[in-house]
């Protein structure tokens, strides 16, 4: 979801002003995704490398993904979306654990879409915490996956990057291996529901080999 800062520069406002409407855009498209019947959409909320980031911003990421859970917790109920997270929890704060932990649990009877966050994540960070996890078994595909944060979901279908950029910035690098890739200029918090749909049109137009011929 990149683009929340240039968005709002552009606009002569600060940072963490469009990550606040960057927020807004979020339920937008996960209520979008659910009414269209998809199943999982994972969404790249904070990196592992976004530690890097001015401390005031980090600091309002953090409120702002609190502040989100808690206001948002109404609308995942009513639209039957499960909750779930993948990332190193560890490192943020206990108050936000104890937030993310709640909605998981509120939300594990609902059985329409999950939503997926990315926190603190990051796609080598995840890998070394999964070898890590498998210690002395054999290195087969099957016990990686199983030990990945993804180990409950399928692989990634259709990766979709906005903001300009392309490249994948570890993200689920290991689950991408036959994802479709998809990037657009629009920056996040400017993302309509008919682009998305657009976007969904041209996927399901895409011949997957997986490889084969």
């Amino acid at each position: 979801m990149d683009g929340n800062g240039r968005w709002a520069k552009k606009r002569g406002k600060i940072r963490t002003f469009g990550h606040s409407e960057g927020a807004k855009k979020v339920i937008e498209i996960t209520k979008e995704a659910s009414d269209m019947g998809i199943k999982y959409l994972t969404l790249y909320a904070f990196s592992t490398e976004n530690w890097k980031r001015e401390k005031s911003e980090i600091d309002f990421l953090m409120k702002l993904l609190s502040k989100f859970l808690k206001r948002e917790f109404k609308t995942l109920q009513e639209n039957n979306i499960k909750f779930r997270v993948i990332g190193d929890m560890s490192k943020l704060s206990r108050q936000l654990q104890i937030v993310i932990a709640n909605t998981i649990e509120k939300t594990k009877s609902n059985d329409g879409l999950t939503q997926i966050l990315a926190i603190n994540y990051g796609s080598r960070d995840e890998i070394i915490r999964t070898i890590k996890k498998i210690g002395n078994k054999d290195f087969t595909e099957e016990n990686i996956n199983k030990a990945l944060d993804t180990h409950d979901f399928p692989d990634v279908d259709l990766l979709l990057r906005t903001g300009g950029e392309k490249r994948l910035s570890n993200f689920l690098l290991w689950q991408s291996a036959y994802a479709e890739l998809f990037f657009t200029d629009t920056l996040w918090p400017d993302f309509s529901i008919s682009e998305f749909r657009s976007i969904l049109e041209d996927f399901k137009k895409r011949t997957r080999r997986f490889g084969g011929i």
